[in-house]
């Protein structure tokens, strides 16, 4: 019983660390456009 725990506390905390990442990666691609957006305005 106690591995069966542990299996499922680390598969959630593997698929929160990879929706995490997809989160930070937006907020990324998100600033880069912003900087893009503000780069052509200032031209």
């Amino acid at each position: 019983m106690k591995k069966l725990a542990i299996i499922v506390a680390l598969a959630f905390l593997v698929s929160s660390a990879l929706s995490a990442c997809n989160t930070f990666r937006g907020f990324g691609e998100d600033v880069s456009h912003l900087g893009g957006a503000i780069s052509h305005a200032a031209n």
